[in-house]
C-alpha cells in the first residue's frame, strides 16, 4: 500500500465512527490529516490530527478546509441514510447534494488532485431482487427511488464520477475521482444502526423477523472498508496509472447472509431470545408506510424515531448482494474475516446483555401492545363497510 508521508488528507465528516477509523489509520501510516465535521470527534486521538469546524453546506467553510494544501479528499460526509434521518428532504438535499458541489468546487480551485466519494449500494437497488450484481447495474431511475437519500447519493456519485479529469486551476493537473459503494458498516462502537438494534432487543420490540429466510443481503466490517478507501485512493495515483479515475466499486465483505441471522449472534450473544415468529415482508411494508405518513403529519411538533422505514424494510428482508471482482481486480481489495464477537463484547463491556428475568406484568403488556399494533394494520387492509 502507498506510503502516505508525505500526504495531507481531508475527510468529511471525518468525526464519525467510520470517519474516525479512516483518519487513524491514515495518520498511522504517516499521513497529516484534518478532519472536517460539524462537531469534533466524541474520543481522544493523536494531538496532531487536525479538527476543522464547518458544514459542508457552506461553502466557504469548506473552501476554508480544503485550501490547506490537501492532496486527497475523502468525502464521507452525508444525511438521510436511517431511521427519521430518512425524512427530513430538505437537509438531504443540502448535505448530499449541494454539499458534495461544494466539494467538487473546492478540489478543483485549490488543486486537490485525487477524491474518493462513499456512496451506497442503493445507488442501484431500489428493492429489486439483485443476486450477484456487479457495476454494469445501471443507476436506478431517480423517481424510483422511495426515499431521498438513496436519490441524492446517485446524484452525488454521478456528478463526482463525471468529474474525473477535470483540469485543476493554476496547475497542468487534473482531479481524479472514484466512489466506493459499501455494504451496511459494523464494527465495535459503531454508532449509527447497532445501537438502535440493541435498544430494540432490550426493550422487548424485537419480537419478529420478517421477509423469506432465504433472502441474502450484504455488510462491510469497518476495517474492511478503510482498506478499500486507502487502496481506492493509491489506485488514483499517477504510479498506478489513476486506474479507478471515474470508477465505481461495491465494497462489503463478500459474505452474503440473512439480514436477521447475520445478527442472531449479537442478540444471543446480550443473553436475549432469538425471535421465531416470522412475518410477511408486505405487513411490514405497510405498517412502515403508515409510519411514514403519521412522522409526515405530526414530525414538525413531534420529530419521533420510527421503528422502521420503507427503505428499511426493503434493505433488510429483499436480496441484493453484488460481486466483488472488480474492486479485487483493479483496487486488489481483498476482504478479512470478521464476525460479530467484537460487537457483543463492546455492548457487554458498557453494561449491555441481560441480566435479569422481565417481570410477568411487563411482558404482558409489551404482548398486549404487539398484538394491538398487529391487529390494527391487518385492518387497515380491510375495505370500509358502505364505502
Amino acid at each position: 500500500m502507498e506510503n502516505t508521508s508525505s500526504n495531507r488528507v481531508l475527510i468529511t465528516g471525518g468525526c464519525g465512527y467510520f470517519g474516525y477509523r479512516l483518519a487513524s489509520a491514515l495518520h498511522k501510516k504517516g499521513a497529516k490529516v484534518i478532519l472536517f465535521d460539524t462537531a469534533p470527534p466524541r474520543q481522544e486521538g493523536p494531538e496532531d490530527i487536525v479538527f476543522v469546524r464547518g458544514d459542508i453546506r457552506d461553502y466557504a467553510q469548506v473552501e476554508g478546509a480544503v485550501s490547506a494544501g490537501v492532496d486527497c479528499v475523502f468525502h464521507i460526509a452525508s444525511y438521510g441514510m436511517s431511521g427519521r434521518e430518512q425524512l427530513d428532504r430538505q437537509l438531504i438535499e443540502a448535505v448530499n447534494v449541494q454539499g458534495t458541489q461544494n466539494i467538487l468546487k473546492a478540489c478543483v480551485e485549490h488543486g486537490v488532485s485525487r477524491l474518493v466519494y462513499t456512496s451506497t449500494f442503493n445507488v442501484v437497488f431500489g428493492g429489486q431482487v439483485i443476486e450477484n450484481g456487479d457495476e454494469s447495474l445501471p443507476y436506478l431511475p431517480l423517481h424510483l427511488h422511495p426515499d431521498h437519500y438513496s436519490r441524492t447519493k446517485s446524484l452525488a456519485e454521478m456528478a463526482v464520477l463525471e468529474a474525473d479529469g477535470t483540469a485543476l486551476r493554476g496547475s497542468s493537473g487534473a482531479l481524479r475521482t472514484c466512489a466506493l459503494r459499501p455494504a451496511g458498516i459494523y464494527g465495535p462502537g459503531e454508532q449509527r444502526h447497532l445501537p438502535r438494534i440493541v435498544g430494540y432487543i432490550e426493550s422487548g420490540i424485537f419480537r419478529f423477523v420478517y421477509g423469506d429466510p432465504k433472502s441474502l443481503v450484504e455488510f462491510v466490517h469497518v476495517d474492511n472498508l478503510v482498506t478499500a478507501h486507502q487502496l481506492a485512493a493509491e489506485a488514483l495515483t499517477p504510479e498506478k496509472r489513476h486506474r479507478s479515475g471515474g470508477q465505481a466499486y461495491f465494497i462489503s465483505d463478500g459474505r452474503p447472509a440473512n439480514n436477521f441471522e447475520f445478527f442472531r449472534p449479537l442478540v444471543e450473544g446480550l443473553g436475549y431470545r432469538f425471535p421465531k415468529l416470522r412475518l410477511p415482508i408486505s405487513l411490514i411494508y405497510f405498517f412502515a408506510f403508515l409510519t411514514e405518513m403519521i412522522h409526515h403529519l405530526v414530525g414538525p411538533f413531534y420529530n419521533f424515531q420510527p421503528l422502521l422505514t420503507r427503505t428499511e424494510v426493503y434493505k433488510t428482508g429483499v436480496t441484493h448482494y453484488f460481486s466483488m471482482e472488480k474492486a479485487r481486480a483493479e483496487l486488489d481489495y481483498e476482504p478479512q474475516g470478521h464476525n460479530l464477537d467484537e460487537v457483543v463484547q463492546w455492548f457487554r463491556s458498557r453494561g449491555h446483555g441481560k441480566k435479569r428475568p422481565s417481570s410477568l406484568s411487563s411482558r404482558f403488556f409489551l404482548d398486549i401492545l404487539f398484538v394491538s399494533a398487529l391487529i390494527a394494520v391487518a385492518l387497515s387492509f380491510l375495505p370500509v363497510v358502505g364505502s
